[in-house]
């Protein structure tokens, strides 16, 4: 008797394979719907990751902006701090040639 159930079946009917087609047929239609949900969920997430990504993008916009009013306020700022040195400098060469002009005209009298 322990033979007996150790040895699979041999005897394989039709009706046998026909429901063991059947049966496989049926779990694989499960396994299937069930790949189809989880890439139903992958494709939601990737929704809602494409979504993040504009919102990252928009962000991303706002500071180029930000970035580029920066770069224009330091070029005046970079102008006018050159043009008050040229200005000084002027002014203080002026005020030199001056007092080296009254020492001159105090000395030859």
């Amino acid at each position: 008797m322990l033979m007996a159930v150790m040895m699979p079946r041999q005897n394989w009917t039709d009706e046998r394979l026909d429901h063991f087609e059947k049966r496989v047929d049926e779990r694989f239609d499960s396994v299937e719907d069930k790949i189809d949900e989880r890439f139903k969920l992958v494709d939601e997430r990737f929704a809602q990751v494409d979504e993040r990504f504009k919102q990252v993008d928009q962000r991303l916009d706002v500071v180029s902006t930000d970035i580029r009013e920066l770069r224009t306020d330091i070029k005046q700022m970079q102008r006018t701090m050159t043009q008050s040195i040229i200005a000084i400098c002027t002014v203080m060469t002026a005020g030199f040639v001056g007092i080296f002009g009254a020492l001159i005209g105090a000395n030859a009298f």
